[in-house]
């Protein structure tokens, strides 16, 4: 069946929703205003940052010689291959702890920074205030000030992950709790629960799947992240890859950048399979 309009019905229907259609001037505005911006800003980039085309095509000439000078991958020794392996060992740990007691401290920061569950304009506003001022500074800046707060080594590197991840995964959180669906909350309420039930049995369920697949990328995309904050002291395989740059050992330096993408591809398919797993979907 074919809904036909005649020349003065889509006159009429034009004309009454003018204003729908042509957008208003304020819009307009706005839309080119902010096209100005960004290509400005991107203008400004590019010259303050003198780019230049022809010193990246040179520059894959010196990347080429990088390149022959780590093949073949050597660690140098048996002892030290092991001493690598160590390290990373130590990486995974620190991502994986600094990961997961960042997502347990997180936790109640992420329900009292959530709209839905927290009606006061005060606790909402401190709580997202705070998240936003941990989650703004990187973690190797974190490195740096926990390194001179606990000293050298893996516990400063754990510490940093941590509270890193604590703005993250409480900003995380409460955009999972404000996008949950009312109704199994409303049903909770209908049965005579309490705010507590209501956050148990409504809310906890439903947002569950979802932050657990959050927790899980973090540890893999940390694991990442551990061996750039190694380099200030923070432990790791970081340490040696700074280590071996350094003095150019460059062989050593493949051998090290294999072990982390080796780390980060099996962490990456275990993930993946627990992430299916929780959400109910198989793995294609």
């Amino acid at each position: 069946m074919t809904l036909a309009l005649s020349a003065s019905d889509r006159a009429a229907l034009a004309e009454r929703h003018k204003a729908a259609i042509d957008g208003s001037l304020r819009t307009r505005l706005t839309t080119i205003a902010v096209v100005v911006g960004l290509v400005s800003l991107f203008v400004y980039g590019l010259s303050t940052l003198e780019v230049s085309f022809w010193r990246l095509v040179s520059g894959f000439g010196n990347l080429g010689t990088f390149v022959v000078l780590m093949l073949p991958p050597d660690p140098g020794s048996w002892a030290r291959g092991m001493l690598f392996f160590k390290a990373l060992l130590e990486t995974i740990a620190i991502a994986f702890l600094g990961t997961i007691l960042a997502a347990i401290l997180a936790f109640p920061l992420g329900f009292l920074a959530a709209k839905n569950v927290v009606a006061n304009r005060v606790v909402h506003f401190l709580a997202r205030r705070s998240m936003d001022t941990v989650r703004g500074v990187d973690a190797l800046i974190w490195a740096l000030i926990w390194v001179n707060v606990v000293g050298l080594g893996p516990f400063a590197g754990m510490l940093a992950i941590m509270t890193s991840d604590i703005g993250a995964f409480g900003k995380l959180y409460s955009e999972a709790i404000e996008s949950a669906d009312r109704k199994p909350v409303e049903g909770v309420t209908s049965l005579g629960g309490n705010k507590l039930h209501e956050i148990r049995f409504g809310l906890i369920p439903q947002v569950l799947p979802v932050i657990a697949s959050q927790v899980l990328y973090y540890i893999e995309s940390n694991t990442r992240s551990s061996t750039i904050i190694g380099i200030v002291g923070a432990g790791g395989i970081g340490l040696y890859l700074a280590e071996t740059i350094r003095t150019l050992e460059w062989q050593q330096v493949s051998f090290l950048i294999l072990l982390i993408l080796a780390a980060v591809t099996a962490i990456d398919f275990i993930s993946a399979k627990l992430r299916f797993a929780i959400i109910g979907k198989r793995a294609t």
